[in-house]
């Protein structure tokens, strides 16, 4: 890549503004060191509107293939529903898009296979897949200190995503096509857990789950608490639990054994450092939802993003998680999500 090239700002489209999509489309117009948001896509003229109020003037469109067409975007931020992503990341490949697109790569297999095969085709773009958590600042630090050895020879992970209860039950409505508890909040601390165990695969897992609230998700075969362990290669494992019941808030947190020590990152999901002290007692208020824990994760993910792709083939930033590593993500959350339906454990 040229210097010119390089020092050029990104050109950016998204495309999907629901809640997610706004927050990310707000970052890369405003919050984002060399990226330009020109253009955003949806079908919906409410999220159009928003668009045109909300955003330095971007231009707007009802159809994803236009975008495509759009000779001024560099690269696409998919914000869309799971069985679109697939495809989406091959067209925008061939159109000479990078692409960033939001978990997961697909719920099935052979589909994320079929893109990586695609993506091969296309060594000179990028496509990154948003596992956020990596760039979440404790997170990051636990990895740098693995790295460098501080607990020795890291062999367990414990890590849990725990919603808020919501009672309008929009979850549920989605269970259809969430793929499950598993694939639709599991997948993050699987994602965490080989990234921290040093990407090993996975040889067999078990899953058992309970709906303790949400009766409307049996069924979809889900439930609204599940547990599981996945036992990878090299004697290494990992435990997850999964809820969306939580009173409190949102309560994602994780922990690492290794041979000489341990990390715990976020067993306190403050909403900050004011402590409260009256006749219930000494609390702290919680972070009410994900947007809120990881703000500055999805913050932090787009600016490794744009940087990586200005950096060209040589860049040494860390853009997030791959499109490989979304395909392991995908094949555990698929197992567990089999073992969970059969009550047998699964070996891959």
């Amino acid at each position: 890549m040229s210097a010119a090239a390089a020092t050029r700002r990104l050109r950016l489209g998204v495309v999907g503004l629901g809640r997610l999509g706004k927050r990310h489309a707000e970052n890369l117009a405003y919050r984002v060191p060399g990226a330009e948001l020109v253009a955003a896509c949806s079908p919906l003229e409410e999220e159009r509107a928003w668009a045109r109020d909300t955003l330095p003037s971007p231009r707007l469109y009802d159809d994803y293939a236009q975008l495509l067409d759009d000779k001024d975007v560099d690269a696409v931020w998919l914000v869309t529903p799971s069985s679109l992503h697939a495809q989406q990341i091959v067209d925008a490949l061939r159109a000479g898009k990078h692409v960033f697109c939001e978990k997961p790569l697909s719920l099935d297999l052979a589909e994320c296979e079929r893109v990586l095969q695609e993506a091969a085709r296309y060594p000179h773009l990028q496509a990154t897949i948003g596992f956020m958590r990596r760039f979440d600042p404790s997170y990051k630090d636990a990895f740098d200190k693995i790295e460098a050895g501080k607990i020795g020879r890291p062999f367990l992970v414990r890590s849990q995503t725990a919603d808020k209860n919501d009672t309008d039950g929009f979850f549920v409505r989605f269970a259809a096509t969430s793929g499950g508890i598993f694939l639709d909040c599991t997948v993050h601390d699987i994602d965490v857990a080989r990234w921290l165990l040093g990407k090993p695969r996975a040889k067999r897992v078990f899953a058992a789950g309970a709906v303790a609230l949400h009766e409307g998700l049996r069924e979809f075969g889900d439930v609204d608490n599940g547990v599981a362990i996945c036992e990878f290669e090299d004697g290494k494992l990992a435990m997850f639990y999964a809820s969306r019941t939580q009173a409190h808030g949102n309560d994602t947190h994780s922990e690492v054994i290794g041979t000489a020590g341990a990390l715990a990152i976020g067993h306190n999901p403050r909403a900050n450092r004011v402590e409260i002290y009256d006749a219930a007692g000494i609390r702290n208020e919680c972070t009410p939802s994900f947007f809120d824990r990881f703000e500055e994760a999805f913050l932090q993910e787009a600016r490794a993003f744009v940087a990586s792709v200005q950096g060209g083939a040589g860049s040494t930033v860390q853009a997030g998680a791959t499109l490989a590593d979304a395909l392991e993500a995908t094949r555990i959350g698929n197992a567990l999500r089999q073992s969970l339906q059969s009550g047998q454990a699964v070996t891959l």
